[in-house]
């Protein structure tokens, strides 16, 4: 029989902290204005047709601008890049448009920012979206895809930027 309690917001934060995920700098930019944070929440939901997904936090209201925009470009990031993570994250400090003079950007079929070294870069249409809680899932159909350097991943793990060797 299975114990059911009451999963408090620390302990499950903390839980998740042992989640090993990909660091990755979502962008988008249009009538809504330009705007990218830095994320793990983020997956392939079909090959055929390509679609991913990301989380956003809803209770930041710059966030809004992706929906307004409607397309994003999800930017999978190598070892090398922890300085975009970091200034997409808000650690650095740097105005919001100020992060993207951090790495060099161009864009492809949607106009989304898209950072030129990415492992992979997945340029997305909006096609869906589920506001769910505190975050907000955005689906995008990928009509623009790069595929960078076969380098090291940046990995955010326990609470920390982390490097996964790669051979």
């Amino acid at each position: 029989m299975l114990k059911k309690n009451d999963i408090e917001g620390a302990a499950y934060r903390d839980a998740m902290s042992r989640f090993a995920g990909a660091v990755h700098v979502v962008t988008t930019d249009g009538p809504a204005g330009r705007r990218g944070a830095t994320v793990i929440a983020a997956c392939s939901v079909s090959d055929n047709p390509p679609i991913v997904l990301v989380c956003l936090n809803r209770q930041n209201a710059r966030n809004d601008a992706f929906l307004a925009n409607g397309r994003f470009a999800l930017n999978t990031l190598s070892a090398s890049q922890q300085p975009v993570a970091a200034a997409f994250s808000g650690q650095t400090g740097l105005a919001p448009d100020d992060r993207f003079a951090v790495g060099a950007w161009t864009t492809l079929a949607t106009g989304a920012p898209v950072l030129e070294d990415a492992l992979a870069t997945f340029d997305c249409e909006i096609i869906d979206t589920k506001d769910l809680a505190t975050h907000r899932v955005l689906f995008g159909k990928v009509t623009g895809l790069t595929i960078g350097a076969n380098l090291s991943p940046l990995i955010y793990h326990d609470r920390a930027y982390q490097l996964l060797k790669h051979d």
